[in-house]
C-alpha cells in the first residue's frame, strides 16, 4: 500500500534497517521499520509542540498540566494525584510543576472541599489564555505534519497507533 498515492522515497530508517540486515543478516530487524520511524517521528513532533509553545511562553510540560486542567471542564480544578494520572510523571514531580506554575499566576492552590487535607489545583484566567493560545498554534502545526496524508490514511494510521499503544499499555 501506499501513502497518498505514491511510493514513498527511501530515508534514514531505510537505510540503518538496511545496514543492519547487513551487518547482522541472522536477526529480523523489521520491527526497526515501524518503531524507529516512530521514535523519529516523536522527536519531530516534541520540537514541533515545543515551537508551538514557545510563542505562548510555555514549556511543554507546563502545557501538559495546564491542558488537563483545561479539559477537565469549569471550573477547571484537579487533585494532584488527578494531575499525576492525566500527565503520567511522579507525584514529587507534580508538586514541582504545579509551585512553579503556581509562581507564573498560570495556576493556584486551594483546600478540598471533600477533604480537609488534600489540595484542589485550579487553572487560573492567565493560565487559561495561555493554554487555549498554545492549543491553536498546537493544532495548526500538527495539521501541518499531516498534511501529507489524506483524511483515509490519517484515520488508517491514527488506528493503527491505537491498537499499538493498547498493546502496549497492557
Amino acid at each position: 500500500m501506499t501513502v497518498a498515492g505514491s511510493p514513498p522515497a527511501p530515508d534514514d530508517v531505510d537505510a540503518l534497517v538496511a545496514a543492519w540486515a547487513r551487518e547482522r543478516p541472522d536477526l529480523d530487524v523489521t520491527p526497526l521499520l515501524v518503531l524507529s520511524r516512530v521514535t523519529r517521528l516523536a522527536r519531530r513532533l516534541d520540537r514541533a509542540r515545543a515551537s508551538a509553545f514557545a510563542g505562548h511562553h510555555l514549556e511543554t510540560w507546563e502545557f501538559d498540566v495546564l491542558s488537563a486542567l483545561r479539559r477537565a471542564g469549569r471550573p477547571y480544578e484537579l487533585s494532584p494525584g488527578q494531575l499525576v494520572a492525566a500527565t503520567l510523571v511522579t507525584s514529587g514531580t507534580m508538586t514541582n510543576r504545579i509551585d512553579r506554575l503556581q509562581a507564573r499566576d498560570l495556576v493556584r492552590r486551594r483546600p478540598s472541599r471533600s477533604d480537609r487535607r488534600g489540595v484542589i489545583v485550579a487553572l487560573t484566567p492567565s493560565g487559561q489564555t495561555a493554554v487555549d493560545g498554545a492549543l491553536i498554534d498546537l493544532l495548526e502545526h500538527e495539521r501541518v505534519l499531516l498534511a501529507g496524508l489524506n483524511p483515509s490514511d490519517q484515520e488508517l494510521l491514527a488506528a493503527l497507533l491505537r491498537t499499538l499503544q493498547a498493546r502496549l499499555s497492557d
